[in-house]
């Protein structure tokens, strides 16, 4: 059984990689369940609260087939495996954690109450990424310091004035711990975080803990272009896929064995989860880890339309399908629909819909009725940044003169100023696709090292 293996199976120290990784940078996840033989790594996975509800939309009335889903498995996160098998990580140590509302147990307890209530371990300083640490805050919105109300411990803002712990708020620290739900797309903050935080602890000789969760739109597909290095931003540091296909764990893994950031550095790795394993199926309550992030489903489509933020598109924020829908005024959805749905996009199905935003964040189109369409994955093949590559070439051209760039933001995203200037230049969509994803076969060789899962 997949539970049982990942109970037992030891991950061995990670040999250093490329790049000038030290000997010390890299301690692999090592389920504790082989006690004796483990002391310095572990196992792991995670939950948390509801995001803010979003308004009813004519899309959300656009209903799907319920499915049979299978019994959930036994999938216990980090926190729960850091404290019931590996405590001596933390045991008597002055810890610090990276953390947000998707930082629960299964029950649904908050890591920071179930550590600052142990016995055995002294919570002395949160610290908070984009959204806040209780998640509620829109994207790009600076976030504050302050103080947690339930325990009294101090929190630290990585989403203001700084990105990066400085000294002064790791001062006392004796080990930093990682524990927020990730939902495996490059531009996403949290990963970024992760990984200014590691380069941080590391300078400052303090070990670094990654409580491991699963990555939602799974471990095996691996999508979209790698990013180049020239665009390099706090939304995708370094050069990895869209649909990286990576949990947080070995995306800490990757970034020390790649990419160069040095720190003593442990995995507790998600107890009984493999690649394949859907989350629905994991029995770890899904919670959104962003506003606008409300179900799974948002987070599969996420890879491709997040790409039209950079564009005037809505992407169906202030609604409660955010990033499933893409739409605009001026769109007719139903033309839209038909242009997409004969392209051939593989497992790829456009509907067409009318949606109102309701106080988007992003600011686009609130209160004001839209055209567009849905995207539904209608089978295993499904790419959500090649359905993007579709809408962007049949939306851009539907659009004329409406439509406009916010240039540095969509070439952040899209990691190259390649895309935008393919389609100034009119490609369409079997010529965007064409040569898509070149560099994904090295980047599979390169990740295999890292993985902790199969």
């Amino acid at each position: 059984m997949a539970l049982a293996r990942s109970r037992h199976r030891v991950t061995a120290p990670q040999a250093p990689a490329a790049r000038g990784t030290s000997p010390r940078c890299i301690r692999a996840g090592i389920i504790h369940g082989l006690l004796a033989v483990a002391l310095g790594v572990l196992t792991a996975a995670a939950c948390a609260p509801p995001g803010d509800a979003n308004g009813e939309t004519a899309a959300a009335r656009v209903g799907t087939p319920d499915s049979p889903t299978p019994p959930p498995a036994d999938v216990r996160p980090g926190i729960e495996v850091l404290l019931t098998d590996s405590l001596p990580l933390v045991r008597d140590r002055r810890v610090g954690l990276i953390t947000n509302h998707t930082g629960r147990d299964r029950s649904g307890a908050p890591s920071i109450d179930l550590l600052a209530s142990h016995p055995e371990v002294e919570l002395v300083a949160l610290f908070s990424p984009e959204h806040g640490i209780r998640g509620s805050a829109e994207a790009g919105v600076r976030v504050e310091g302050g103080v947690d109300e339930r325990t009294g411990v101090p929190i630290h803002s990585l989403y203001g004035e700084n990105r990066a712990p400085t000294a002064e708020m790791l001062d006392g620290i004796e080990v930093l711990l990682f524990d927020i739900q990730d939902i495996g797309t490059r531009y996403y903050t949290y990963l970024s975080t992760m990984a200014l935080a590691m380069e941080a602890a590391g300078a400052h000789g303090i070990p670094f803990v990654v409580l491991d969760r699963p990555n939602p739109i799974g471990g095996d597909p691996v999508q979209g272009n790698i990013l180049d290095p020239t665009f390099s931003s706090f939304v995708g540091l370094y050069p990895i896929p869209m649909r990286h296909g990576l949990t947080a764990g070995e995306f800490a893994r990757m970034a020390a064995g790649e990419f160069g950031v040095e720190v003593e550095l442990s995995v507790a790795v998600v107890d009984g989860w493999e690649r394949t394993m859907p989350f629905g199926e994991t029995g770890i309550p899904w919670i959104a880890p962003s506003p606008n992030m409300p179900s799974v489903e948002s987070a599969l489509h996420y890879p491709g339309t997040c790409l039209f933020e950079g564009t005037p598109i809505s992407v169906g924020r202030g609604t409660d399908r955010a990033f499933q829908l893409v739409g605009a005024p001026w769109l007719d959805g139903d033309a839209l629909a038909a242009r997409l749905n004969v392209l051939g996009v593989p497992d790829a199905r456009f509907v067409a819909v009318r949606f109102t935003p309701e106080s988007p964040g992003d600011g686009k189109f609130g209160g004001t009725e839209v055209g567009g369409v849905r995207l539904e994955a209608d089978g295993p093949e499904y790419d959500p940044t090649l359905a993007a590559l579709a809408l962007l070439a049949e939306i851009k051209a539907m659009s004329g003169d409406r439509w406009s760039w916010r240039t540095g933001h969509f070439d952040r995203l899209a990691g190259t100023d390649g895309l935008r200037a393919a389609l100034d230049e009119g490609a369409t969509y079997a010529e965007l696709a064409d040569g898509w994803g070149e560099g994904l076969a090295g980047y599979l060789v390169r990740r295999e090292g890292y993985l902790l899962y199969r």
